[in-house]
């Protein structure tokens, strides 16, 4: 193998790179503006749910039951209609996503210790929003309820609040939130687009950079010279990996800088295993391009190889452990699951090579069979 040769090839590929003016965005800027979109565009938190009122009752108690929701974060309070029947056209029109109606007589049958059912309205078009908007609604129901009992105790018996609220819960839970204390979405979600951003681009340059030279007929050339196929794939490829590289430093540092995220791994322990994904990532490219000869197609079979296990197989919606086991078994065939780890580990739990030495050892595993499984296939004498 001749390194001049290499550095020759490695040489020409970067200048294309240059010249090309849509490559080049597609190697340096859709990268950054992937990381924007989906870091400011994607969520997992449910807050400020818009939410209506029904107070048929219009007391004190009253007031001070919907002020739970009214005062609290997780809704925005957008007003009170008069009656349950101009709920319908709010719902209906997602003007709001919930709606509370207090029933009339709702202080005097409390004081009469008598039980009130106040009716809760949820839209239930989304499954998840749905279930963390009826999880809030408990909570502070229950927290309302706890309140009414622990008064009530405390004027039967002569008791302080406390005392009574202590006999009310004479069980008291203490949550403790690990790695990420306080419950931002974007500490997982900014870490986690890392995965996606490195799985998409490092395949779809790879592959059109191929590719492109099947399409103008400059790969003959190639195939004309004494040039070997293992220092074509790494003279060509090697520009490629080393994009990707500086892309994941530059997504690292939207993650921490722009979207806050802590790190607390090895930095030098966490751009290794780095490298060794964008390494299989770039793999995934060049196995691709060397089943098609059209630059379309090259982009529509990485889409299908790419953005769908990146999605749905990585652990960035779904968790893999709430998967049924096809799924999970699916997901240990793709290198996106272990890179989550990998980040979501080196991020918010500050775990190194002494706990994550088996997911990079399947990265390079990977990256191995990919290389290897290309060079075998790729041939100077290309089938008639």
């Amino acid at each position: 193998m001749n390194f001049r040769r290499i550095v020759a090839l490695a040489h020409k590929e970067w200048r294309e790179i240059l010249r090309d003016r849509l490559f080049f965005t597609l190697a340096f800027v859709v990268p950054a503006s992937l990381m924007l979109i989906f870091g400011y565009g994607l969520t997992l938190d449910v807050e400020h749910i818009p939410f209506a009122v029904v107070d048929q009752d219009k007391t004190a108690m009253s007031r001070d039951y919907l002020h739970r929701f009214i005062d609290s974060r997780y809704f925005k309070y957008q007003g009170e209609v008069p009656s349950e029947r101009e709920l319908a056209p709010l719902l209906a029109d997602s003007r709001i996503r919930l709606a509370i109606v207090v029933p009339p007589r709702f202080q005097e049958n409390l004081m009469a210790g008598r039980a009130v059912a106040v009716q809760t309205l949820i839209d239930g078009t989304f499954p998840f929003r749905t279930a963390s908007s009826k999880g809030y609604v408990v909570a502070i129901n229950a927290a309302f309820n706890n309140e009414l009992m622990g008064h009530y105790i405390s004027r039967r018996l002569g008791v302080s609040v406390p005392s009574a609220m202590a006999l009310v819960q004479p069980v008291a839970g203490q949550l403790r939130y690990l790695y990420n204390q306080e419950m931002k979405s974007v500490w997982t979600i900014a870490p986690v687009i890392m995965m996606f951003v490195l799985m998409i681009t490092p395949p779809f340059l790879t592959a059109l950079g191929v590719v492109r030279e099947k399409e103008n007929g400059s790969i003959y050339n190639i195939y004309a010279s004494t040039v070997t196929r293992g220092e074509f794939l790494i003279g060509k490829l090697s520009p490629y990996v080393g994009i990707s590289v500086v892309n994941s430093l530059i997504l690292w540092l939207m993650a921490t800088g722009l979207f806050g995220a802590p790190f607390k791994g090895d930095p030098l322990f966490f751009f290794l295993a780095s490298v060794i994904y964008v390494t299989c990532t770039t793999g995934v490219g060049l196995l691709v391009s060397l089943f098609v000869r059209t630059q379309v197609a090259a982009m529509m079979l990485t889409v299908i190889v790419t953005i769908v296990p990146s999605v749905l197989y990585s652990g960035l919606l779904v968790p893999i452990a709430s998967m049924e086991p096809a799924g999970q078994f699916e997901a240990h065939l793709f290198p996106a699951m272990y890179y989550t780890d990998l980040v979501l580990g080196s991020f918010l739990k500050g775990v190194g090579l002494e706990q994550l030495w088996g997911k990079v050892l399947a990265l390079l595993l990977y990256s191995i069979a990919l290389w290897a499984t290309s060079f075998f296939m790729f041939h100077k004498r290309p089938k008639s």
